[in-house]
């Protein structure tokens, strides 16, 4: 596996790092007991923290326009969870929007690669 592919990939699963925070809230909201609030919201508070510390090391990688544009896959991950986890249904606007956005990051993503490419002949 190449050294871009691999960055990416890591970039993604800080991603779904950040996404899983978004499970845990939606746990909580629907907890009944104090002490099941109370574990989700920190459960939330540790992926939120563990992503922080993670998206640090991923901006002093990548540039930041490369970064944010992939962190907008959440969308995807989140849509991925809500199904998944939650059993809620995804319309066809909801998969052409994420399409769109997953379009929009490879066109980042191969301009990231082109410009890298031109580097290394120069």
């Amino acid at each position: 596996m190449n050294a871009q592919l691999k960055q990416l990939l890591l970039l993604q699963g800080a991603v779904i790092i950040y996404t899983l925070s978004g499970i845990m809230a939606k746990f909580a909201a629907g907890a009944v007991g104090m002490e099941d609030i109370l574990l989700f919201f920190g459960l939330d508070l540790f992926f939120l923290g563990v992503y922080a510390l993670i998206w640090q090391q991923m901006i002093k990688r990548f540039s930041l326009s490369v970064a944010y544009a992939n962190r907008a896959m959440a969308l995807l991950w989140s849509a991925l969870w809500a199904k998944l986890i939650f059993g809620e249904e995804i319309s066809l606007k909801q998969i052409a929007a994420v399409g769109l956005v997953v379009a929009g990051i490879l066109i980042v993503n191969s301009d990231r690669e082109d410009s890298e490419n031109k580097e290394e002949r120069a």
